[in-house]
């Protein structure tokens, strides 16, 4: 069900990055014109094609492409499945694999995406007291980091 994200894969990668941005953080950012106009399927659809994003992304698919991880090195850098979707342990399993597959060690979430904070924690990623900014805001991304 998990497997290596392909050029077909773009255009549902692309709906799941837009509409998960659009309902988790549009209300954290309020940036309408970024949720609206700029992340747009057609744009991410370019950056994602670009080999070198493409090959650190893996997507569950069950005959529907319901979620997509994408790691680099040892971080997880997105892990999103598509709202409809959710609850169903996919973002577990697809968590899971960058782990013991990919040698997923760590990853960075919004201090105000309590949800996403929790999820994580409930698979061993905690808070490792390290931070930065998301860039061009005042928004702190938390350094999570994996417990063995």
């Amino acid at each position: 069900m998990i497997r290596k994200a392909t050029e077909k894969d773009l255009c549902r990668i692309a709906e799941i990055l837009v509409y998960n941005n659009r309902v988790n953080f549009l209300p954290i950012f309020g940036d309408e014109e970024y949720s609206f106009c700029r992340m747009s399927v057609e744009n991410l659809m370019k950056e994602y094609a670009a080999p070198e994003k493409l090959s650190q992304v893996w997507v569950y698919d069950d005959g529907i492409l319901r979620g997509l991880v994408q790691i680099r090195g040892t971080e997880v850098v997105k892990l999103f499945v598509d709202v409809f979707f959710q609850n169903r342990g996919i973002g577990a399993e697809l968590l899971e694999f960058a782990v013991r597959q990919q040698g997923a060690d760590h990853l960075y979430a919004l201090e105000k995406n309590l949800r996403g904070i929790a999820f994580y924690g409930r698979h061993g990623f905690f808070p490792s007291g390290e931070w930065e900014y998301e860039e061009g805001t005042t928004e702190k991304l938390l350094l999570l980091k994996k417990t063995k």
